[in-house]
């Protein structure tokens, strides 16, 4: 019997879909569009054709006539399974793999007809409509509720080798000033720290054990130490590190880990957030490690024995204990913080990705397909309309970034070969475009059988 818990996610997983997939094609659309090309079709779904519009015939159910001719209009359709969608541009390899039209001279509506920029543009162009979405929907949540500000400036936790070790800042300084300057909250105080003063000389005043001490930062010195992926690092302190889901794999299921149980310390070490936990853990790799939990029954300490990955096996969240303010903004500064925060989101997968390669984050547990989708987006929506708006954005922003990867039957690997055709000044051959096509479907195809499989696995 099908009960309600499996047909709520079901739903949501359709609906987010397909927002993000409309978006996404619209970029597309429009890009080409405006770019003077054809677009034969636009779909939602793939496979059969359930019904349609068009100009030619109207509205229609089914697959069209063969021998229709759509005179240069557009079929927008709905299709069969709701797992993608696609924009069929005249004139372009893409997965439907058509290549009929190579038979024939380059019409000037045609997409193989437009110079590189064209081109490139409208590849793009879902891309760029992913991260409007998403800067749109964040600003959205921050417009209507603004955003929670830690009412603290005492720091929790200084990681070495970011940009707070350098300043000089210690676990359980309280920041006074910053430039004479006396922030009010801690996104205040990260503000001074970074935006505001980038660059600039720093005098920091801090009160530390009971005494106010003078951090002074040369800027030239300073911005020659801190690199691209150089982290602020800082973690403010009342900040507790909360279980929020066991893997059944992991050395925390066996070990009697449960979700909402909050991670106080590993090896005596305070742990501050989960960037904490997961530096020290990382720190133990193939180690013996005492974690001592707080939970309902109060602390209990537990002894695991890590792998060479360094990880437990439980997804974690920060969570402030201390004093929150709510700090509202104007429609632009809304529109400012939303496209910080998509950019964020960016950066912060991109770091994940590269925890995985360098083997601190297991594949497994990172990587997440439709079922998983499904699971959170209901779990999101369970916490209101704007918790799941914000859950859409992410995952726009998460879009964005696997279709700009430059893989073939991605946009990303598209873009790679209008660069290469632009240099070489003359088209790759249509076979080679169609094997590249194919052989990456081939991959996307099996790589979307693995996370599914690693979906079930996971809620088995």
């Amino acid at each position: 019997m099908v009960t309600m818990s499996v047909i709520f996610p079901i739903i949501y997983f359709v609906i987010v879909l397909g927002i993000l997939v409309f978006i996404h094609e619209f970029g597309h659309f429009l890009m080409a569009r405006l770019s003077g090309m054809r677009v034969d079709v636009f779909a939602l779904g793939m496979g059969y054709r359930i019904l349609g519009w068009n100009k030619v015939n109207g509205f229609s159910f089914g697959k069209l006539p063969e021998d229709i001719e759509l005179n240069g209009y557009c079929d927008y359709r709905l299709a069969v399974f709701p797992i993608g969608g696609y924009c069929k541009i005249a004139g372009m390899i893409d997965e439907t793999f058509d290549s009929n039209f190579a038979e024939q001279p380059p019409e000037q509506w045609e997409f193989r007809a437009k110079n590189p920029f064209k081109k490139g543009i409208t590849i793009i162009g879902g891309v760029l409509f992913n991260m409007l979405l998403a800067v749109i929907l964040f600003a959205a949540v921050l417009y209507h509720n603004g955003e929670n500000a830690y009412r603290t400036t005492t720091i929790g936790s200084v990681p070495e080798n970011t940009i707070g070790s350098y300043i000089g800042l210690k676990s359980g300084d309280e920041v006074i000033s910053i430039n004479k300057k006396t922030p009010q909250h801690w996104t205040q105080m990260l503000e001074e720290l970074t935006v505001t003063n980038l660059g600039k000389d720093l005098n920091v005043i801090v009160r530390r054990d009971g005494k106010d001490t003078n951090l002074f930062v040369d800027g030239n010195e300073n911005s020659s130490r801190i690199g691209a992926n150089t982290p602020l690092g800082i973690e403010p302190a009342d900040m507790h590190t909360l279980v929020l889901e066991v893997m059944s794999d992991g050395v925390a299921a066996q070990n009697g880990f449960k979700a909402n149980d909050t991670i106080i310390s590993v090896n005596g070490q305070p742990i501050y957030s989960s960037g904490d936990l997961i530096t020290k853990l990382k720190n133990h790799k193939n180690q013996a490690v005492s974690i001592v939990l707080h939970n309902s029954s109060g602390e209990e300490t537990k002894h695991l024995q890590l792998s060479e990955t360094g990880t437990i096996g439980v997804q974690i969240s920060s969570v402030f204990a201390g004093e929150i303010e709510t700090i509202h903004y104007n429609l632009f500064e809304s529109i400012g913080k939303g496209a910080t925060q998509s950019l964020e989101t960016f950066a912060t997968i991109v770091t994940s990705i590269k925890q995985i390669f360098i083997g601190n984050i297991a594949v497994k547990q990172a990587i997440g397909g439709p079922v998983m989708i499904a699971k959170q987006a209901s779990n999101f929506a369970q916490f209101g309309f704007y918790s799941f708006i914000s859950f859409i954005a992410m995952l726009s922003v998460s879009l964005a970034f696997i279709n700009i990867l430059p893989f073939p039957a991605l946009d990303g690997g598209h873009l790679i070969i209008i660069i290469i055709e632009a240099f070489a000044r003359r088209e790759i051959p249509v076979k080679v475009k169609l094997g590249i096509q194919q052989a990456g479907m081939v991959v996307l195809l099996a790589l979307m059988a693995y996370v599914i499989f690693n979906d079930i696995q996971k809620i088995i």
